[in-house]
C-alpha cells in the first residue's frame, strides 16, 4: 500500500510489491506463455520466411604492376567505404533490376542489399535478402558481377577477384522463431506486471486493521465479525429451508395416507353366494348404497 503525505510524496513499500508480483505469479506466467504463443503463432505462420545469399569479392590495387606493397594494401582497405557505395549506388542496382527482371525500384532493392567490409581487410561481402532462396542467390551474384565492372571503370582498379560465389539459402534467416517466442514472453510478463502495479497505486482503500494505523494514525477499539455473522445467517437460512423441507415431507405422506385409506374404502364391489342359489349378488358400494343387492329394505338372503 502506498503512503500519501501532504507533500504528496508517494512512499512504496519495495516488500509490499513483491509480496503482491508474488500473489499474482500466476498471473503473470498466464499472460506471458499467452503473449509468448502469440508470438510464436506470429512468427510461424503470419510473417513471411526471409532468405540470405552471400557473396564476397577481393579487390586488388597495385600503384607497381609487378609488386604489391605494404601501401597498396593500406590504400585498399581505406577505400572499402568507397567500395561499399559503388555496390549501392543507382546504377549499379538498376542494371542489377533490368538484368534479373525484378520489378522492384533501385530503393526498395538497395533496402534489401547489405554489404560489409571487415576491418584491415580489402574483402567486401555483398548479401542479399529476398522470400525465394533461389532469386537472393541469382541476384547476389549478378550484383557482385555489375559492381566488380563499376568498380574497376571509377576507381581505376586493376582487379576485383570473387573469393566467395553466392550461396543457395537452405533455411530462412527471419523471421525467427525463438526470438519472436522469447520477445512475446518477456513483453507479456512486463505488461501484466504494470497493470497489477498501476492496480496496486491507484487502490487507496482500507483493507485491514494495520492499514487504519499506519495510514490514517487511528487505533482501532474493536473488529465486527463480518463473515462470521454471514456464516451464521447462512448456516440459519440453511435449517430453516431444511425443516421446511421434512415438515412439506411429512404433510405430503398424512396426504398421501388419507388418499390410500379412502381408495381402500371404494374397492371392488364384493360379491356374495347367495344360499340356495347358484346366482352372485353385487353387494354395490359400501359408501350411501345398499351393501346387499335386491329391493331396498329388504334382506336379500334366501331363507331356508
Amino acid at each position: 500500500m502506498q503512503n500519501v503525505d501532504n507533500n504528496d510524496v508517494v512512499e512504496i513499500d519495495l516488500m509490499e510489491i513483491f509480496g503482491l508480483m508474488l500473489h499474482r505469479l500466476w498471473l503473470i506466467i498466464l499472460c506471458a506463455v499467452a503473449a509468448g504463443a502469440v508470438g510464436y503463432a506470429v512468427s510461424r505462420f503470419v510473417l513471411t520466411e526471409q532468405f540470405e545469399s552471400t557473396t564476397r569479392i577481393y579487390v586488388l590495387n597495385r600503384q607497381n604492376d609487378d609488386t604489391l606493397t605494404y601501401t597498396d594494401v593500406q590504400l585498399g582497405t581505406q577505400l572499402t567505404k568507397d567500395f561499399r557505395e559503388i555496390i549501392k549506388s543507382r546504377y549499379v542496382l538498376e542494371q542489377v533490376i533490368d538484368i534479373c527482371g525484378l520489378q522492384d525500384t533501385s530503393g526498395s532493392l538497395a533496402s534489401r542489399v547489405s554489404v560489409d567490409t571487415q576491418s584491415d581487410t580489402r574483402i567486401v561481402t555483398i548479401t542479399v535478402t529476398d522470400t525465394d532462396p533461389a532469386r537472393a542467390q541469382y541476384i547476389a551474384n549478378e550484383l557482385r558481377e555489375a559492381a566488380a565492372e563499376r568498380i574497376m571503370y571509377v576507381m581505376d582498379i586493376q582487379a576485383v577477384n570473387v573469393v566467395d560465389e553466392a550461396n543457395l539459402p537452405t533455411s530462412p534467416s527471419a523471421p525467427s522463431v525463438t526470438k519472436w517466442t522469447a520477445i512475446g514472453f518477456l513483453l507479456g510478463a512486463f505488461l501484466c506486471m504494470a497493470v497489477v502495479l498501476i492496480q496496486f497505486l491507484l487502490d487507496d482503500t482500507i483493507k485491514t486493521s494495520d492499514d487504519i494505523e499506519k495510514y490514517l494514525g487511528l487505533s482501532t477499539l474493536g473488529m465486527i465479525p463480518l463473515r462470521e455473522e454471514k456464516e451464521g445467517k447462512e448456516h440459519e437460512k440453511g435449517s430453516r429451508s431444511s425443516g421446511g423441507r421434512e415438515h412439506s415431507g411429512e404433510k405430503r405422506h398424512d396426504r398421501e395416507e388419507t388418499e390410500y385409506s379412502q381408495d381402500g374404502r371404494r374397492g371392488p364391489v364384493r360379491k356374495r353366494q347367495v344360499e340356495g342359489s347358484g346366482e352372485a349378488v353385487d353387494t354395490g358400494d359400501i359408501h350411501g348404497e345398499d351393501v346387499y343387492g335386491g329391493d331396498s329394505g329388504e334382506d336379500s338372503y334366501a331363507e331356508d
